[in-house]
């Protein structure tokens, strides 16, 4: 109803400024001449006066209209209006005199004033309908939080899996909310603000929300983009608004998501900037360093970039404590995939176990995507309930993207992608310690993916040796070699293989130490460019004999592991052949086909009942480096479950074969 009356106001107004302007511009005597009224010259009409030839005239304050003895009409425009009328009469001619229209003051007024006062009406509609209406035409100051009370979220941490450790930190403000003398008699001060950090999907603005529904007290949620507006000062405006309205409902929870998009580090434009979103960040830097002593505001905030955020928010007193919301392990997967199917039905098939090892690095969006997937999938197979092979071809699905079995392939590059994926495969079996293989694939998927080996780790693992990062250069280069060994030529098929393999070996050389000619030193130091934003580029600290030796020992590397993948493909060519016209019988070769094709003993999965040996020992300081694993649109086909050094936990990516070059 309330749109509707918006669209009625908006043509009113539109069909009375037309009306208007026609009025204006047009005037009431627009047109109206007729196709056989001549306009006379004014001496040419006193002449035919004099002649006799006009009978009648009608004298208007403008103008003269009259009628000649022939029958035709005229006009004139009169010049000397006082003295007219007396030389007509003394013609003989019939005279009519129209008075002028007696305006009032009013309606000159208005004439002369209503499009001025229509433009203007029209200027304030379209800037209240921009601003999003309110009850006042220029409440645009106001703040855009929604305030949730009796309606708040009825999220509680029951529905949170996979971030024990997360909902234990906050646990602590829930209590401190429903009961603040527990703390206050001690002299203890709760936090005044909650910073959450972690990787998009984890689950940082649910725990918020489950923080809401534990705590029963009132919730503002905004976004951080909603304190910026175009104009100059409505953001820091907006922000003294959102903390007077929390003091009348306190104790409360202020939850800002994004909060990276105004908390950006000041100065990142070397002196010109974004002097608004700065100046809204002063303000919040105020108001947090403003609360009363004993105040009942709690200020939870959401980013996934907390190395862009300014030094001054993330101070004590302010953002006190940054709770890190981490991707879950292979525990918190399986719990993460009991909440999303609580309300789904199920076969007896289905191994929530085996789903959680299938999926390293899968965060929880990830999994609720992957659940929704197979529900789509079953819905599409006319299924009542979700099985196991739903789950299958969701992962896949997920990881690799949907199959494309309508592309044309000509024979002879489905035999090179055959002998490329089982070379991957081969490598990967023989190898000890490697990850099992899980599946091999020729059949295309996603943009550019022509096939992909997918291998899965046993367990979560956070620390990688040297000669495990040797062993996945070997299988990264698995398929470039069994493409060499079979056809004597190779293809664009191992871009990505060659690109991830370089990238391994430059940072054991040059971040790990792992260099007997350059030592346990770092080469190269990360700098923070603060005209980019605060992104992080490489800066050479080295000189070029360094550098010259740091691409020899690269070199020496990937040469290593090239040769000693070419001697376990050339001792077992035969096996590489099974493999191969296997693949290209069946298409799909699932672990366990491979294993038992090799002679190798069925593989006893563990479970993950209880926590992983690697999470049990202490805790160790993560290496630096990307937060995301090398890969790209245009990659080869091979798929690693850990293919980020420093990470090793991510996600299982596939790195599609290039076939663009």
């Amino acid at each position: 109803m309330k749109k509707i009356s918006k669209n009625v106001g908006m043509y009113i107004v539109l069909i009375v400024l037309v009306v208007s302007l026609v009025n204006v511009f047009l005037g009431p005597d627009s047109g109206q001449k007729s196709a056989q009224t001549n306009v006379m010259p004014y001496n040419v009409m006193r002449s035919e006066v004099n002649n006799g030839n006009v009978t009648k005239v009608r004298i208007d304050p403008e103008k003269l209209t009259g009628m000649l003895k022939s029958g035709g009409e005229f006009v004139t425009y009169i010049v000397d209006a006082s003295s007219l009328p007396d030389f007509l009469s003394e013609k003989g001619v019939e005279v009519e005199v129209v008075p002028p229209p007696k305006n009032s003051w009013l309606t000159a007024l208005l004439t002369s004033l209503l499009p001025t006062l229509l433009l203007i009406g029209v200027w304030i509609y379209f800037i209240y309908n921009m601003q999003g209406g309110g009850s006042k035409v220029m409440g645009f100051a106001k703040s855009k939080a929604k305030l949730f009370l009796d309606n708040r979220p009825k999220v509680t941490f029951a529905d949170v899996a996979g971030c024990d450790e997360s909902k234990e930190e906050l646990e602590e403000v829930v209590q401190f909310l429903k009961d603040p003398a527990k703390f206050t008699k001690l002299g203890a001060r709760v936090p005044r603000g909650v910073l959450l950090l972690g990787a998009p999907g984890t689950g940082k603005t649910l725990l918020s929300r489950a923080v809401a529904g534990e705590a029963d007290v009132p919730f503002f949620s905004i976004s951080g983009s909603d304190f910026v507006e175009m104009f100059v000062g409505v953001g820091a405006a907006r922000v003294r608004d959102l903390f007077e309205q929390a003091r009348k409902y306190q104790p409360c929870i202020i939850f800002i998501d994004e909060i990276d998009a105004v908390g950006r580090h000041r100065g990142a434009g070397l002196g010109g900037g974004h002097d608004e979103r700065e100046q809204t960040l002063n303000q919040l830097l105020v108001e947090m360093d403003g609360f009363e002593a004993g105040s009942g505001i709690i200020l939870i905030a959401a980013t996934n970039r907390p190395d862009i955020l300014d030094p001054a928010l993330l101070r004590p007193g302010r953002f006190d404590r940054q709770v890190v919301v981490d991707r879950p392990d292979v525990n918190g997967r399986r719990d993460i995939l009991k909440v999303h199917l609580r309300d789904k039905k199920i076969e007896d098939d289905v191994d929530i176990d085996v789903i959680a090892r299938r999926t390293p690095g899968f965060v929880g969006a990830d999994l609720a995507n992957l659940v929704n997937e197979a529900a789509l999938l079953s819905a599409r197979r006319d299924k009542e309930k979700l099985g196991m092979p739903e789950f299958e071809e969701a992962i896949d699905r997920v990881m690799a993207g949907p199959e494309r079995k309508s592309r044309v392939i000509s024979e002879k590059e489905r035999e090179i992608i055959a002998y490329h994926e089982a070379g991957h495969a081969l490598v990967a079996a023989k190898i000890k310690g490697t990850d099992p293989v899980h599946k091999i694939s020729i059949i295309p998927r996603g943009h550019m993916a022509l096939g992909y080996t997918l291998q899965l780790p046993e367990e979560d693992r956070f620390l990688v040796s040297k000669q495990e990062l040797s062993d996945r250069i070997c299988v990264l280069l698995g398929g470039r070699v069994a493409e060499m060994i079979r056809y004597g030529d190779v293809t664009t098929g191992a871009s990505n293989d060659l690109e991830r393999a370089t990238q391994i070996a430059r940072q054991m050389v040059t971040q790990f130490g792992m260099s007997d000619k350059l030592g346990l030193v770092t080469l190269g130091r990360k700098q923070h460019e603060v005209f980019l934003g605060h992104d992080i580029v490489d800066d050479r600290n080295y000189s070029e004999e360094v550098a010259h030796t740091i691409d020899l020992e690269i070199r020496a590397i990937i040469d290593s592991c090239m040769n000693r993948a070419h001697d376990i493909l050339t001792e077992n060519r035969e096996r590489l052949e099974e493999i191969t016209q296997r693949l290209l019988k069946e298409e799909v070769l699932e672990g366990d086909e491979l294993d038992e094709l090799l002679g190798y003993p069925k593989k006893e999965h563990p479970s993950p009942e209880g926590k992983d040996a690697a999470n049990g020992g202490e805790e160790t300081e993560k290496h630096d480096g990307a937060d995301e694993p090398p890969s790209g649109p245009d990659g080869d086909s091979v798929v690693r479950e850990l293919p980020d050094i420093e990470q090793v936990d991510e996600k299982t990516l596939n790195a599609p074969m290039d076939e663009s070059k």
